[in-house]
């Protein structure tokens, strides 16, 4: 037996090695960093071809060597932090399909945490927003299925299918002393990008819940519409990121584009490489995807001078970021909420053949003041509280993620930075309130209370005004 490892062991090292170099390993490592590559590590790989003979002769099944590799690769990147992983041809092809606003599921964004499932945010309008799941639910089995053990692409896989079937999700609730379930008909999750409408005469509304493809079109149709509607001049909009968690870069640049005047910077990136090294500025040779007419031509000119405040939460994450940290840095915007997610790294996808490829974090967004998004989120100029948001998982609470890049501050040093707003939330008094608590607000509606204070804050209205007015006639 130690004969046949050794030689297995000695086989697996030249076929690794061998395809390291026909892959340009070393090019590959050291491109454009300036960094010295260290020669292949050949005790790591001998330990690897160790693990791997014996996994082959001594394994309770036969496992194919196929399967073993995968989980390998798998095990590399899935190990640097939480958004590097390996794009099967399933995994690639559901990327895809959700970068365009449509594919079958419940409509959860997650995360992997502990070997287990996190809620990051329900979507919108689809089966899990309406039946009350929130952000920060920890998915613990899917059917009959433990979630434990699961990758995070398996657990996807289980909880999207066809259209009108159904799958039962078991909870643990932050709070609740026992499992939650729920039981949800899966749909197809068409996101409506941008959603728009005039609060009252002269205030508009825009919500954008995630960036697709057409975010920067559909963002620049909206915008002509409300001041088409608008029968007297524009005196405030609001733009709502609260629960968007991001998208495609190009969509942030377009929409922070529509605002800011031309060429300003909106983002630019930190990384190893040349290729990481980005400054994206607002004009269409960094939000246009090819050839094509610039969708922002003919913006009403007023739009970039509006007043403007800007809605987030801790469910803003990554493309939303870079849209308020761009608005509230070149003081276009009045950011309000809570501290947004802090995911402010770039995932690169890189294509492997067969259909295959990774998804690997190559840089860090900064914005144009300098300051860097990941694992801080951005602090806003106006503090809400009458939600509590204490319970919200974001980026610096996931395992391995990865640093801020510069030092970061304390939570009492956030909290200072920022203006707090005067309506504290009443305590809830019976288990009536607890219950309506679980009920999802829709953001934009008359009982969205941070968009109540947005407005408030446009008309110069002080929190005690605004209660002598709630007693009048009491």
């Amino acid at each position: 037996m130690s004969n046949i490892m050794k030689k297995t062991g000695l086989v697996l090292i030249g076929a690794i090695t061998g395809v390291m170099l026909s892959l340009n390993f070393s090019a590959i490592a050291k491109k454009d960093t300036g960094e010295d590559t260290h020669a292949l590590p050949i005790e790591e790989l001998r330990t690897f071809a160790q693990v791997f003979g014996r996994i082959k002769s001594d394994y309770v099944e036969s496992v194919e060597d196929k399967k073993l590799i995968t989980e390998a690769i798998n095990g590399m990147l899935v190990g640097l932090d939480p958004h590097s992983s390996y794009l099967d041809k399933d995994d690639y092809k559901e990327l895809q399909i959700g970068t365009q606003g449509e594919f079958g599921g419940l409509g959860i964004q997650v995360t992997m945490e502990d070997g287990l499932v996190k809620v990051i945010s329900p979507i919108e309008d689809t089966p899990a927003f309406r039946a009350g799941i929130q952000t920060g639910d920890l998915i613990v089995r899917l059917d009959d299925t433990a979630v434990k053990g699961m990758t995070l692409s398996d657990a996807i896989k289980l909880m999207r299918g066809k259209p009108k079937t159904p799958i039962t999700i078991t909870i643990v609730r932050e709070g609740e002393k026992e499992l939650l379930t729920f039981t949800l008909i899966r749909d197809i999750i068409k996101i409506q990008s941008v959603k728009s409408k005039m609060i009252e005469p002269g205030y508009g509304f825009i919500r954008i819940t995630q960036f697709q493809e057409h975010t920067g079109e559909n963002l620049a149709k909206a915008i002509k519409e409300l001041f088409r509607e608008n029968s007297e001049p524009m005196q405030g909009l609001i733009l709502d990121l609260r629960n968007d968690p991001g998208g495609l870069l190009n969509g942030a640049v377009a929409v922070s584009a529509a605002f800011l005047p031309e060429n300003s910077l909106v983002v630019y990136t930190e990384g190893r490489t040349s290729d990481a090294k980005m400054k994206l500025h607002a004009n269409p040779e960094y939000y246009l995807r090819g050839p094509g007419k610039d969708y922002l031509v003919g913006l009403p000119a007023e739009i970039k001078t509006v007043p403007m405040i800007t809605l987030v939460n801790g469910g803003s994450a990554s493309a939303s970021e870079i849209v308020a940290g761009a608005l509230q840095d070149h003081k276009r915007s009045i950011v309000m909420g809570s501290q947004t997610f802090g995911k402010g790294s770039v995932q690169t996808i890189l294509p492997l053949g067969n259909e295959t490829a990774i998804k690997l974090t190559t840089a860090r967004y900064y914005t144009p003041n300098g300051q860097s998004i990941q694992a801080k989120g951005i602090t806003p100029d106006i503090l809400d509280e009458t939600e509590s948001d204490d319970k919200r998982i974001r980026e610096s609470d996931l395992n391995r993620h990865l640093s801020n890049g510069k030092k970061e501050k304390t939570k009492s040093d956030t909290e200072n930075n920022a203006k707090k707003t005067k309506n504290k939330p009443k305590k809830k008094e019976n288990a009536d309130d607890e219950d309506k608590s679980n009920v999802p607000i829709e953001f934009g509606s008359s009982e969205d209370l941070l968009l109540i204070q947005a407005m408030n804050y446009f008309k110069g209205i002080t929190a005690s005004e605004t209660k002598e007015d709630d007693n009048t006639g009491s």
